[in-house]
């Protein structure tokens, strides 16, 4: 019901009477204060006046509640929030296996055992980013795997941009950058059958409102936050909903065998192609000039001999 009064506030910027909201929402006057109450809880600023009613004044930085009403599409139809947890792939995991439906958000405020790339650790405190997984049933075929990421990582960066004005770029596969510094990343997790996947969880960590301070000392020449790039704490709230969007757009391209359009808009916000750069795949390493992306997300490295290598995964070292 917290979800229903936000809504009914969204829809006009001026006062609401009690017996207004009373109306609408189907419950008693007092009932309504009492949701009031528990918004000003939350960190809304909400402004009551006799005789005129409830006027929101200002909405916190982040809240399920709003986000809820902001996003009406299939990705994001059903949205978990949770304080804490180990970490939101691994519950999403955890949930898909239980019933959890096709385009299902799990949003954490800290994770303890947040995943990196490669079993690395992604650093999690409370109150200040976004972590955040998705289920989906892709059904395309396990070779275009790293088509999620591409897409994953397309949606991020589009999203920021539009939301925040921050001109974010990628770094293959799955680095969303700004500047020669790290902003987030994508972890794509997948089950599949021999002929297709079957279940992918796509984690998205971004840093939004962390300060450059509570970085660990070794990451703080290499990692940044969009308030750190801004100057000035964002939304949480706004960029989720601007992400679910955009990610609804483009898994739509992609279900629907637009594959040639989504490496194209992948390819207008990459920092790597053109780059010469180092790779480490494995325990094999490449440097070459990133000349392309292909049709299933490979990074297409043209060597010092000239041959041209295909590489499906791995660190990318940008080179001066």
């Amino acid at each position: 019901m917290l979800d229903e009064i936000i809504r009914i506030f969204k829809e006009k910027d001026d006062f609401i009477s009690g017996e207004e909201m009373s109306r609408r929402l189907g419950i008693t006057r007092a009932a309504v204060w009492k949701k009031i109450r528990s918004l000003r809880e939350k960190g809304y600023k909400i402004q009551a006046a006799a005789a005129r009613g409830y006027k929101l004044i200002k909405s916190p930085e982040f809240s399920v509640e709003e986000l809820r009403t902001l996003v009406r599409r299939e990705i994001g139809k059903e949205i978990s929030f949770f304080e804490t947890v180990d970490s939101t792939n691994t519950l999403a995991m955890r949930l898909a296996g239980s019933g959890a439906l096709h385009g299902t958000v799990i949003i954490a405020d800290h994770q303890t055992k947040g995943k990196g790339r490669l079993g690395r650790t992604w650093l999690s405190p409370p109150k200040s980013n976004i972590y955040m997984s998705i289920i989906l049933e892709p059904k395309i075929a396990p070779k275009d795997a790293t088509l999620l990421t591409i897409m994953a990582a397309t949606a991020c960066a589009s999203a920021i941009r539009n939301t925040t004005g921050l001109e974010v770029k990628i770094k293959w596969p799955n680095d969303l950058m700004v500047g020669d510094k790290k902003l987030g990343g994508i972890l794509t997790e997948i089950k599949s059958d021999p002929d297709r996947i079957t279940l992918a969880v796509i984690g998205i960590g971004i840093n939004v409102n962390i300060a450059l301070k509570d970085f660990p000392l070794d990451v703080r020449s290499v990692a940044s936050s969009i308030k750190e790039a801004l100057g000035k704490t964002q939304s949480r709230t706004i960029i989720i909903a601007g992400i679910l969007k955009e990610i609804e757009r483009l898994y739509g391209i992609l279900a629907g065998g637009g594959g040639k359009l989504l490496l194209a808009e992948w390819k207008q916000l990459s920092s790597t192609l053109g780059r010469k750069v180092t790779v480490t795949a494995g325990r094999d390493t490449f440097t070459g000039i990133a000349e392309d992306i292909d049709g299933a997300g490979r990074l297409k490295l043209k060597l010092s001999s000239g041959a041209m290598k295909a590489i499906s995964a791995g660190d990318v070292t940008m080179l001066r």
